[in-house]
């Protein structure tokens, strides 16, 4: 099964290379590293910190690769029926080709089957692709940030109910 990308649900394994695919994202964008996924201490551990009830990660992997990922759990500090779709990064191996759509997509589907009535998106305004993807999901800008993520960096909050 040579060149094949799937998605797929994370594993302890992928914790090593899921977390440099994340922290790789920060200096290429010029992302602050306080008050972001940079400095969650969630990036080191993947897989436990979405291995709870009514959570999931996935991952992008090309044959042995992880190359993004993309995951949901409730949105803390807040009501069950909302979640936060988090830590979704990609390297630039696999940009472009449509895996973050598909992840994307993905993501709100599992939403829905947990039984989440919306789901909230923090994000930094450099990341405009992300944005525009967001935006044609149905997103919608908030004024403010919802629940108590820890991410005080985050300047973007968006909302989409399902």
């Amino acid at each position: 099964m040579k060149n094949t990308t799937i998605i797929r649900e994370i594993t302890a394994e992928d914790n090593t290379q899921i977390e440099k695919v994340i922290r790789d994202c920060f200096p290429e964008f010029g992302l602050p590293l306080e008050g972001t996924a940079y400095a969650d201490p969630e990036t080191k551990q993947m897989f436990e910190s979405y291995s709870g009830a009514n959570e999931t990660y996935f991952v992008v992997v090309k044959d042995e690769d992880v190359l993004g990922g993309a995951g949901i759990k409730p949105l803390a500090g807040l009501e069950e029926s909302v979640c936060e779709l988090q830590k979704m990064y990609f390297s630039p191996k696999v940009r472009g080709l449509g895996f973050g759509k598909l992840l994307f997509q993905k993501c709100l589907d599992e939403a829905k089957r947990l039984g989440y009535k919306q789901v909230y998106i923090e994000t930094i305004p450099q990341l405009e692709a992300a944005i525009h993807v967001y935006k044609s999901f149905g997103f919608k800008h908030l004024e403010g940030p919802m629940g108590n993520t820890g991410h005080y960096s985050c300047g973007i909050w968006m909302l989409k109910t399902l």
